[in-house]
């Protein structure tokens, strides 16, 4: 492995551009493209398994898919994502268990520096993205770098997820926040 990739998967800033990284672009985009294509279930689901770094049992992604690498995806056992969904996973992105995704969700695990010198050099980052059990997420939400959302909770759909969520509660809006705890 290469420096770049080295630093990019151990959450420190690299440079995009690094010949090991686009090669490994360059995977997913044909698996991803394969994946988008197959009309059948189970040539899917062993793409997927080919793609991504772990997928559980019972775990439906509908095409649409797209992601930079793939393999800092994980995704639990009774899954449903619905069409459209964008894994930016230049950092990990955790899927837990019986988690429902609705169509034209992103999670986006990529930063760039503030700094627009080192934003020209090429230089970015991340932070990892976590869904624990049972979470819910509506229609088009966006989760940011660095993002934990709690057991059982629900996120309205259209809601831009910036930090944290506790387990079992219901957050809308932009940004996100919490209207209630759940039963």
């Amino acid at each position: 492995m290469g420096e770049m990739k080295d630093r990019m998967l151990a959450g420190q800033e690299y440079m995009a551009d690094d010949p090991d990284l686009r090669t490994d672009g360059r995977r997913a985009a044909e698996l991803t493209a394969r994946y988008n294509a197959e009309p059948e279930h189970a040539r899917r689901t062993e793409l997927l398994t080919e793609l991504f770094g772990s997928v559980g049992v019972n775990t439906t992604i509908r095409p649409e898919l797209r992601c930079d690498y793939g393999y800092n995806v994980t995704v639990g056992a009774n899954v449903f994502v619905n069409w459209g969904a964008v894994f930016l996973d230049v950092g990990r992105i955790t899927v837990g268990d019986f988690v429902q995704i609705g169509p034209n969700c992103q999670f986006l695990t990529a930063t760039h520096p503030l700094d627009v010198g080192r934003r020209r050099e090429g230089w970015e980052g991340s932070a990892p993205i976590t869904l624990a059990d049972d979470v819910w997420l509506g229609g088009g939400v966006i989760v940011l770098p660095g993002v934990t959302i709690g057991a059982g909770t629900v996120v309205g759909a259209g809601a831009v997820v910036t930090r944290d969520l506790p387990a079992g509660v219901l957050a809308v809006g932009n940004p996100a926040r919490v209207v209630r705890q759940l039963g």
